[in-house]
């Protein structure tokens, strides 16, 4: 039985080109083809492909939003993201939604064969050359995560507050404290993060998510 595919990418030539690399020995079979992220989603209301090959760039609703609304719908088709982005914030975001492979479209089509047959299987296939990288960020971000725990629910509200330009005063006016206190949060926080200055502080909240710019 040949495997059901589906491709999602805006460009035709690299579905066409897609398309007859992977029907070429008949052991892929692709069932059906979207242009942009909206279309996908659509087309998978009625279509049920082993693998969906998955671009990031696309018009309407990026690669990133149709993975996210397909675990929202709880749709079990497997997916492949097949991509030229090679940022680890890419394929950490994919991998945080639960993307089951991610390949670099300048890939071997011998490599592009093995990690769809890897991903229909039951295994994750993550480009080889991305693995490390990706297993630094994610421990930077679990060093992150302890740094965050550590921090009060009042020192983490002085955080917010700091990296979004406030000054201390107005920072005692809003929390009703005095300002030497809003000092000693703001050294505590430091020392706890492990930064030396407020700019330091307002990259690891936006880093970590803690505010948005």
């Amino acid at each position: 039985m040949a495997v059901k595919v589906m491709i999602a990418d805006d460009h035709s030539m690299i579905r066409e080109g897609l398309k007859q690399l992977l029907e070429l020995e008949g052991d892929f079979e692709v069932i059906a083809e979207a242009c942009d992220g909206v279309d996908c989603l659509e087309r998978l209301k009625t279509v049920v492909p082993d693998i969906l090959l998955l671009d990031i760039n696309m018009p309407n609703m990026n690669g990133l939003e149709v993975l996210q609304k397909m675990k929202d719908m709880k749709m079990k088709v497997k997916v492949l993201v097949l991509t030229v982005h090679n940022e680890v914030e890419y394929l950490l975001k994919a991998v945080d939604i639960g993307v089951n492979g991610y390949l670099l479209k300048d890939s071997e089509s011998a490599e592009l064969k093995k990690a769809i047959l890897a991903v229909v299987n039951g295994e994750d296939y993550i480009q080889p050359s991305l693995i490390p990288v990706l297993n630094s960020k994610m421990l930077d971000r679990d060093s992150d995560s302890s740094k965050i725990e550590s921090l009060t629910r009042r020192e983490l509200e002085v955080l917010k507050m700091l990296s979004y330009g406030t000054y201390n005063k107005e920072i005692a006016e809003h929390l009703n404290i005095s300002e030497r206190t809003v000092k000693n949060h703001v050294s505590n926080i430091f020392k706890k993060i492990g930064v030396t200055d407020r700019t330091q502080a307002a990259v690891f909240a936006i880093r970590n998510n803690l505010i948005t710019i």
